[in-house]
């Protein structure tokens, strides 16, 4: 029998999202605004906790159905069959989010869906699960319209961006999950290299390096849905090992972060020893190098290709603003002078960077990075574009 699931994505990748939902067999695909609905075997929703480097979480739909107020909402919870999927003994947590609902009170609607779950099971069991807010073993999720309400289970538990390698975010940090679909969007294949100027912690050259050497984003962390029945067990464990199989440490592939600060490029560098790519590091394949992005410059002999780079943001509202804007001004003449060939994208929530920068971009998509609405520019580096700046040329012609 199908199961019913919900991909939930970052905002601008659901169309990429529902492609690589359907790689890995998914049915009945339906993209809709932040995520993907599709169908398809518990086998399924295993892979794509594994295999998806663009979801945010796989949520298995287990019922739905019409509410009035919250007397209806209890009621559903309590004839929902809990049971097929875990028992008294573990515990739980239920959260809820809402569109256009009108109930006065969402928690209230958490907690009547809770005193039906622990209701059904002393009815059945003797027994209660007990409520956990930190670590639940179960996340129940419902999803509230205006008039209707939808449980779930989250198979995931920790959110699927956190691949296991990352100890500490810093500030502003770019999602793996986002960072997966700009290297995805901007049609970087392992043959092409990447320099990456603004590297911070450097989550787009390590996820470019996962997906060069086939490492599931998955393989190194631990599942919600481990404790679910029906699913783990020994299919779980024959899919970790061909996973694990089908690693490929010796992919060639050129990659090369920067950044300014050398206590970040250390941090980085950490990272990506945590997220397995030591060997990348040892033989050059990948290098973290502390820089100026307004002084980058491919090495001699590569051949062109990417850069793709999540620079700091020029907020109004930033007393740094025109700083930094000032300095993307030096990092474009850097791209133009030096990186003829090469392809450049920009993810910023400025959206005067190409102004600013005094280059058209051939490309712009909307994303958003967390809550920030943001553009993901492309820039196309033309050899001998930059060729005599206009005073020159206009003594040459004078």
């Amino acid at each position: 029998m199908a199961l019913s699931y919900y991909a939930v994505s970052p905002y601008g990748l659901e169309t990429l999202l529902a492609d690589e939902l359907h790689r890995l067999g998914a049915q009945r695909i339906h993209p809709q605004k932040g995520g993907v609905l599709f169908e398809g075997d518990a086998a399924l929703g295993m892979a794509a906790c594994l295999h998806s480097r663009l979801a945010s979480r796989i949520l298995l739909r287990v019922a739905h159905g019409k509410y009035w107020d919250s007397r209806d909402i209890y009621k559903m919870a309590l004839e929902t069959p809990w049971e097929k999927w875990f028992g008294p003994d573990h515990t739980i947590r239920v959260s809820a989010n809402a569109q256009r609902c009108p109930l006065e009170s969402i928690d209230f609607a958490v907690l009547r869906i809770k005193d039906a779950v622990c209701d059904r099971f002393r009815e059945m069991a003797g027994r209660r699960p007990s409520v956990e807010r930190h670590s639940p073993d179960v996340r129940i999720a419902a999803f509230l319209t205006y008039d209707t309400v939808t449980f779930y289970l989250d198979l995931a538990g920790e959110a699927l961006f956190k691949r296991g390698w990352r100890l500490t975010h810093g500030e502003a940090p770019l999602k793996e999950n986002l960072a997966a679909g700009l290297l995805m969007l901007s049609g970087w294949t392992p043959e092409k290299p990447l320099i990456d100027p603004f590297c911070g912690s450097g989550t787009i050259a390590i996820e470019a390096a996962h997906m060069a050497m086939n490492v599931p984003p998955g393989l190194n962390r631990r599942f919600a849905f481990e404790k679910l029945t029906g699913f783990g067990g020994d299919l779980w464990d024959e899919m970790l090992e061909d996973a694990r199989a089908g690693v490929n440490r010796h992919a060639k592939v050129t990659l090369r972060a920067s950044d300014i600060s050398s206590l970040v490029v250390e941090k980085a560098e950490e990272n990506a020893r945590r997220a397995g790519l030591e060997a990348l590091l040892a033989d050059g394949r990948l290098t973290f190098t502390q820089g100026d992005a307004r002084e980058a410059a491919p090495e001699e002999g590569l051949a062109p290709g990417l850069v793709i780079a999540n620079p700091p943001y020029g907020e109004q509202s930033n007393p740094k603003s025109a700083s930094i804007r000032s300095m993307m001004k030096d990092v474009a003449d850097r791209l133009k002078a030096v990186f003829p060939g090469w392809t450049a994208w920009l993810l910023t929530s400025d959206r005067e960077l190409p102004r600013q920068m005094r280059l058209k971009e051939s490309r712009k998509i909307v994303l958003f990075n967390g809550p920030l609405e943001c553009r993901f520019f492309r820039f196309d580096m033309v050899a001998g574009s930059n060729r005599g700046k206009p005073a020159d040329k206009a003594r040459a012609e004078g």
